[in-house]
């Protein structure tokens, strides 16, 4: 869940490309292939500059652990599982998420452009970080990107009207060009993520609503009750009253993730990882990229245009702040979430990594 501005403002700042060459060089010493160390560090970072602060560089102190016990794969290629024109299916051997995800969009904008779509399902990738963090990369080149993931080792949301996890947050990512910005759709299939969940138990907070359930099943606000004893879980999209809604969607994506791919939920546990489902359309083999942002344009402008209600800003795009914040910190630093740079310390000094300096202030 992105941060809010009035929670960064007093934070220290770091340059940016300071930041991505201190978690480059970390993965690089910690065994990953220079390329895709290079790719690990940019979509972390990229999840920060957006102002994802759970699925940005605070991943890199694990995706590190998980390099150093062999867990995630520092080197090596996915394999091809089976291929059509416009889809194909991959193994992915435990590389990092966030390589196999670019190489992924790569793959299928090189379909789309040829066949009007592209798909590749990945099994066994390692964790992915945040999704928002890939589609710009298809949405400068006017096409239309889909990312799905799903991790069949993790169970963290009830189905609607249980009590008992099943599932993780199984988030959909869509990034649709524009004339201007493009919109950057990234939500979860759960009311909220684990990450965030722990960031605010972490911090002394309670949530802003009741988007946990607690052992009994009760609704609560307290990030606590994800990890009691006893344990709750997190409340599918639409909470008590409306969550049907997002188990629906979960049960899409996993059905677009787990079922595509031919691994999932229905085999043995082999560790954090995922299964990935990356999708892109070429609006110029449909109605065209011209009439595509056309149209965009006017149901964004529909929306910006619609009052808004009283106590609440004007309404905005999704990833109309994110795109916002990125300008900002690339420009002035990131205002870097507080837990991460010590958790990273240890890595820096086993690692005989020099890690970034604050930015001064002006």
């Amino acid at each position: 869940m992105p941060e809010s501005p009035a929670s960064q403002s007093a934070r220290p700042r770091y340059s940016a490309d300071a930041l991505r060459h201190f978690a480059q060089a970390l993965f690089e010493r910690a065994g990953a292939r220079d390329d895709i160390a290079a790719d690990v560090a940019a979509i972390l970072l990229d999840g920060d500059l957006l102002g994802h602060t759970t699925h940005g560089l605070a991943l890199a102190a694990p995706y590190l652990d998980e390099l150093s016990h062999g867990r995630m794969l520092g080197s090596g290629e996915p394999q091809v599982l089976n291929r059509r024109p416009a889809a194909e299916n991959w193994d992915g051997k435990r590389l990092p998420g966030p390589w196999l995800t670019l190489r992924a969009l790569e793959r299928a904008a090189t379909m789309a452009r040829t066949h009007g779509t592209g798909t590749v399902v990945i099994r066994h990738s390692h964790h992915i970080a945040c999704l928002a963090a890939y589609l710009k990369r298809a949405t400068d080149q006017g096409l239309v990107a889909v990312i799905e993931s799903s991790d069949p080792t993790v169970f963290a949301v009830v189905p609607h009207g249980g009590i008992k996890p099943f599932i993780t947050p199984n988030p959909i990512a869509a990034g649709l060009p524009t004339s201007g910005d493009p919109i950057l759709v990234d939500v979860s299939t759960s009311i909220t993520s684990m990450g965030y969940a722990l960031q605010e138990k972490a911090a002394g907070r309670q949530l802003p609503g009741e988007w946990l359930i607690d052992h009994a099943g009760n609704a609560t606000r307290d990030p606590a009750a994800m990890v009691g004893p006893p344990k709750g879980a997190l409340l599918p999209l639409g909470g008590l009253d409306a969550g049907h809604k997002g188990f629906a969607l979960a049960l899409l994506v996993e059905a677009m993730t787990a079922g595509l791919a031919g691994y999932g939920r229905a085999d043995a546990a082999t560790g954090w990882g995922g299964t990935i489902f990356v999708q892109v359309y070429d609006p110029d083999a449909f109605g065209g990229v011209a009439e595509f942002k056309r149209q965009m344009d006017f149901v964004a402008a529909s929306a910006r245009n619609s009052p808004a209600r009283d106590g609440a800003d004007a309404v905005r795009l999704p990833g109309e702040r994110g795109a916002q914040r990125y300008r900002d910190q690339l420009l002035h630093g990131v205002a870097l979430y507080p837990t991460i740079l010590p958790a990273l310390l240890p890595w820096a000094e086993k690692l005989a990594v020099t890690p970034p300096t604050a930015m001064a202030q002006a």
